[in-house]
């Protein structure tokens, strides 16, 4: 029982250092120039990118892509730009971590 416990709190630690890290990631990239996790800024919530594309099978990629090369059009009519700063890693690790707010 002590074992369950323990491995659970720990689980949770992780967890929560991971969603931190990301979090921080987020910000050391300027992407928290632009957008908040719970409110429109100049773009969107990530709150509200990950609910536009849940269940999306594709939305990882097409994200990831959208990170590095910027976009438009699609949460209005300020552009996205590109984040050449931003490695393919660091973007997939960004995407998962938006794709899970809620």
């Amino acid at each position: 029982m002590k074992r369950s416990l323990l491995l659970c709190l720990a689980m949770g630690l992780l967890a929560s250092n991971a969603a931190m890290a990301n979090a921080d990631l987020a910000k050391s990239k300027n992407c928290m120039a632009c957008h908040s996790v719970q409110n429109k800024v100049v773009g969107p919530a990530f709150k509200d990118v990950a609910a536009k594309y849940a269940g999306q099978q594709d939305a990882e990629a097409k994200l990831v892509q959208k990170v590095i090369k910027g976009g438009s059009g699609v949460w209005g009519p300020v552009p996205m730009p590109a984040n050449a700063q931003v490695s393919e890693a660091e973007a997939h690790t960004l995407v998962k971590w938006i794709l899970s707010q809620k």
